[in-house]
């Protein structure tokens, strides 16, 4: 099992099948999925499937999300990290999505910002990436803030699937970026 990053309180490691329970909890939440086009999962195969997906882009892209593990309890929280896009969004191809999801149960707690961070340290100093973009729909504002909060910047607003979302970015003007 690689882990890619650890923080004070969370690991941040490749999704395995095991956590399968935990990304079900996860996507099966109208509250969890109620920017994200409001269609939660109805069965745990989907969220085996989706696991699968996530491992096959590490594969082929060198990155996928990571699993965000609690050191202390072990607890399956959520996923967070990069995906590379291949399709065109917003006038923009081939670009890398930060990106995070946390059980209901784990809001609150500060683990977006703390994981969004590693991510984004992670991206610049060991992928050595030019710039990471963010996404949010632009009534997310929770999810804007996380962003915000890490250093990305607005740049403008478009409409995905007929939703206005914020496009965000932070760029590695320094060649490493060290917090």
């Amino acid at each position: 099992m690689k882990i890619f990053a650890e923080t004070e309180r969370l690991i941040l490691r490749v999704l395995m099948p095991a956590d399968a329970a935990g990304m079900f909890e996860l996507n099966s939440d109208p509250d969890v999925h109620r920017y994200l086009g409001n269609k939660p999962v109805t069965l745990i195969e989907q969220s085996i499937a989706e696991i699968e997906f996530i491992r096959k882009q590490y594969v082929e892209n060198g990155i996928g999300r990571w699993a965000v593990i609690e050191k202390t309890s072990g607890n399956f929280l959520g996923w967070s990290g990069l995906k590379l896009i291949t399709e065109t969004t917003n006038n923009h191809i081939n670009y890398y999505d930060l990106g995070y999801r946390f059980s209901k149960r784990f809001w609150g707690k500060g683990y977006a910002t703390e994981t969004a961070m590693a991510v984004i340290d992670y991206g610049f100093n060991e992928l050595k990436l030019n710039e990471i973009i963010g996404i949010a729909d632009i009534n997310n504002l929770g999810s804007i803030h996380v962003l915000e909060k890490v250093g990305l910047k607005r740049v403008s607003v478009f409409d995905y699937d007929g939703t206005k979302h914020v496009w965000m970015k932070i760029e590695n003007q320094l060649g490493l970026i060290k917090r």
